[in-house]
């Protein structure tokens, strides 16, 4: 119940809050039912998604899903870390994984359970207090003061995320000469010599044992991501209430820190975030990334808005943002429709809107942008994005 109270305090916006969908979280997300969860010999992986917000704590999940596969272990799921650094109590939410996704479909691909369940149904007995350890590389273990304890609980969100499941750590485990490349059956073979099971039932990374960005490999992965029941019941209402089929979705990514970011662009190098979702994963063939494919000007912004509303006769347009939604200059453009912001208190309700839109526009570098974009490529629903040439780059692939 306590996860649900926790729930509660996101889905409530400035115009309401979300009581049905809170209702329907509550009858589907108690936890597992039926009997007490089996240990599994095999092992466990653990990790705190602990770098940036949620694109890149979701490119991080599925490396680190694909890495359990690898080493054949059961991914314990990590609730996502939600930021409050400019809301009371300004301290981190920690969302059950659950609440947002479902876990079936992840278990058609590899044996994973959630970390709420792990730690209430498991632990006590089979990972206790005074056997648990964290993992890092050895490189990380030279920020503690020791120089041979991996700083696992140092600052936030390390120490929170931690502390959200009363975990302290008695010890370090630190490796290298390791990747989390499993695809390599030699790199398998090093990992399981190194920590087998029998001896080492527990991986507890002090961090994603994923690369970030994503790795290609990895990107079809998220066919098995399917948001929750009740997020899909929300969305469906918002759709109806406000969004005219055919709809285009766009993100505008515009803030502050983005615009620095965007300072980083340097056109004799391609690759900066997500970039490669746009011009290519291969570094020696990969297209230009431009400052205007990173930061579109708001003529770009119209410009391709305008090209993707003619292409599918659009009658709405929704627009996802972190700062500036361009309302006016949208509805001026397009007077004939309807153009709507949600502005949810959670961006994933944007994530899961843009997901089903008829045509989505979204930033070449951005991770919340990526994750859109590979949903959609798992449901075969058109993407472009701003600033960048899409049929130019198909036709030279072809």
């Amino acid at each position: 119940m306590a996860s649900a109270g926790r729930t509660c305090s996101l889905f409530c916006s400035s115009s309401c809050c979300f009581l049905a969908f809170l209702c329907f979280q509550l009858v589907i997300n108690t936890g597992v039912s039926g009997s007490e969860l089996q240990w599994d010999e095999r092992g466990y992986i653990l990790y705190c998604p602990c770098m940036g917000r949620f694109g890149n704590q979701a490119d991080h999940f599925l490396g680190a899903l694909q890495f359990a596969k690898g080493l054949d272990r059961t991914l314990v799921l990590p609730p996502w870390i939600v930021y409050r650094h400019r809301k009371p109590p300004y301290t981190n939410l920690h969302v059950p994984f659950k609440d947002w996704f479902q876990v079936e479909p992840l278990q058609e691909f590899h044996r994973v359970l959630p970390m709420e369940d792990f730690m209430d149904q498991l632990a006590s007995e089979h990972w206790p207090p005074e056997h648990r350890k964290s993992f890092c590389f050895k490189m990380a273990a030279s920020r503690s003061a020791d120089k041979t304890t991996c700083p696992a609980k140092e600052g936030n969100p390390f120490g929170p995320f931690w502390d959200n499941f009363s975990v302290n750590f008695v010890g370090s485990e630190l490796y290298e000469g390791l990747s989390y490349t499993t695809q390599d059956s030699n790199m398998v073979n090093k990992w399981q010599k190194k920590y087998p099971p029998a001896q080492f039932p527990v991986l507890a990374f002090m961090g994603a044992p994923a690369n970030f960005p994503v790795l290609p490999q990895n990107i079809d992965l998220h066919r098995y991501l399917h948001w929750s029941d009740g997020m899909m019941a929300e969305v469906t209402e918002v759709i109806d209430q406000n969004l005219p089929r055919p709809y285009v979705g766009i993100h505008l990514r515009n803030g502050n820190d983005w615009v620095n970011a965007c300072e980083h662009v340097d056109e004799s190098r391609s690759h900066l975030f997500a970039s490669g979702q746009c011009v290519g994963y291969d570094r020696n063939t990969a297209k230009t990334l431009t400052k205007e494919m990173c930061l579109p000007s708001k003529k770009e912004v119209l410009k391709a808005v305008k090209k993707a509303v003619k292409k599918i006769k659009a009658k709405s347009i929704f627009v996802a943002t972190d700062n500036d939604a361009m309302l006016p200059e949208l509805r001026k453009e397009f007077k004939k429709l309807t153009v709507f912001q949600l502005n949810p208190e959670v961006p994933q309700l944007d994530l899961a809107i843009l997901g089903q839109a008829d045509h989505f526009v979204g930033n070449c570098v951005s991770t919340f942008t990526a994750f859109v974009n590979r949903e959609r490529k798992a449901a075969k629903k058109p993407t472009t994005f701003f600033a960048f040439n899409q049929d130019k780059r198909t036709k030279e692939e072809l």
